[in-house]
This record gives C-alpha cells, sequence and structure tokens, in this order.
C-alpha cells in the first residue's frame, strides 16, 4: 500500500484511501474525550494535559461553544479543530440570519461533515487530523450527541468514547451506560471514564467538562470541576 499513499485522493487497489486511514490514527493516539447523554442533557469531557508544569492553566479551551445551545470537542490535532470550530460557528451564523432561528443540531454536524469530506476529495489538501464531539439540546426532552470523523462520516450516539484508550473507554461506557441516567450521574462516568486510562492525578486543570441542558451549553469552571472530583 505504500505506493498508494503519497495522494490523497489515489486509491489503494484493496480499495482503501490510506491518508484517511492514517487521520484516524492521529486522532486514536489523541488525548481522550468521553460524550454521554443523559435524559436531561448531554456530557462533553476531555483530558487536557500539559506539556510542562510552566504552562497556563486555562489560556486555551478545548471544549468550545458554537451556539447557544451546541457544544463540541475533539481528540487529534489542535490546530485543525480551531479551523472547524470557526466554520461551525460561522455556518450556524449563516442559518440564523438565513431562517431566523437556531440551527437544529443535526443540521450543523451534517454541515461540519461536509467541510470535513470536501477535505477528502480537493487536491493539495489534507484530510482533518480530529474527531469531533458534537452536543446539542434542540427542543425540550431532546438531547443530542453526534461524532464526526475525518472521512466526513457522522453518527449519533448515546455514550461514546475516542482518543487514546478509545477501547477501553467505551467497553467502560457499555457496562455503565443506561437509559435513564439523569446528568449528574453523566458527569460522574464521564469522569471515571476518563480515569480509566488516565496517568497521575486528576485535578481541575487536567481535565475539561461540558454540558448541555435546557438552559444551553457552558463549559464548567475549574472550581465546578473540582467539586465533582471530590465526590468521586
Amino acid at each position: 500500500s505504500e505506493r498508494y499513499s503519497f495522494s490523497l485522493t489515489t486509491f489503494s487497489p484493496s480499495g482503501k484511501l490510506v491518508q484517511i486511514e492514517y487521520a484516524l490514527q492521529a486522532v486514536a493516539s489523541g488525548a481522550p474525550s468521553v460524550g454521554i447523554k443523559a435524559v436531561n442533557g448531554v456530557v462533553l469531557a476531555t483530558e487536557k494535559k500539559n506539556k510542562s508544569i510552566l504552562f497556563e492553566d486555562h489560556s486555551t479551551y478545548k471544549i468550545e461553544q458554537i451556539t447557544k445551545n451546541i457544544g463540541m470537542v475533539y481528540s487529534g490535532m489542535g490546530p485543525d479543530y480551531r479551523l472547524l470550530v470557526r466554520r461551525a460557528r460561522k455556518m450556524a451564523q449563516d442559518y440564523y440570519l438565513m431562517y431566523h432561528e437556531n440551527i437544529p443540531t443535526g443540521q450543523l454536524v451534517y454541515k461540519v461533515g461536509q467541510v470535513m469530506q470536501e477535505y477528502t476529495q480537493s487536491g493539495g489538501v489534507r484530510p482533518f487530523g480530529v474527531s469531533l464531539l458534537i452536543c446539542g439540546w434542540d427542543e425540550p426532552g431532546k438531547p443530542l450527541l453526534f461524532q464526526c470523523d475525518p472521512s466526513g462520516a457522522y453518527f449519533a450516539w448515546k455514550a461514546t468514547a475516542m482518543g487514546k484508550n478509545n477501547v477501553n473507554g467505551k467497553t467502560f461506557l457499555e457496562k455503565r451506560y443506561s437509559e435513564d441516567l439523569e446528568l449528574e450521574d453523566a458527569v460522574h462516568t464521564a469522569i471515571l471514564t476518563l480515569k480509566e486510562g488516565f496517568e497521575g492525578q486528576m485535578t481541575e486543570d487536567n481535565i475539561e467538562i461540558g454540558i448541555c441542558n435546557d438552559d444551553g451549553f457552558r463549559r464548567l469552571t475549574p472550581q465546578e470541576v473540582k467539586d465533582y472530583l471530590a465526590n468521586i
């Protein structure tokens, strides 16, 4: 397959686009992220390890708000994610200008997937090195959680894990997940899922949590995260 990996837009004889598989490899070696859907909301959580103790904590974020009621997190390459966040926010605003209502989560996921797909079929570009978890709350009682991959494929999940150790994370979630999970419990389960492969001490400085419910989407403050960690 080495002969065919030079160009993104060239199929290998086995019918694969190898560069996309390599992009998924980049995602699988990125920091873990978890998404869990509860009856009354959705939670996103991710590990955020700083390379050095000299880093300024909380200067950049991995969990980002796209609209009032949609939030996003990634596993993989940070710089690629920034571009997708910017595009997602713009597409959401374009929708609002056109229709004077907030973009439904499913539509936004579809549009982001379209952007990612373009980068698998255009000359001179490479696929995004990120998978996204997008959560939203469109109408009362309808929490949503989607994953979007470098290929442009997207799927809806009840709960999932991406990044390093995602296989163990998913197995853990399969054991722990129940249909009638409350948001509070979902936050705890998300933290425990991240703990599965966590090296060192988990603190409010090296994980990030976002919740989405009928009040919209928000990122938890370090103090709130600290309180959740204390309860575990």
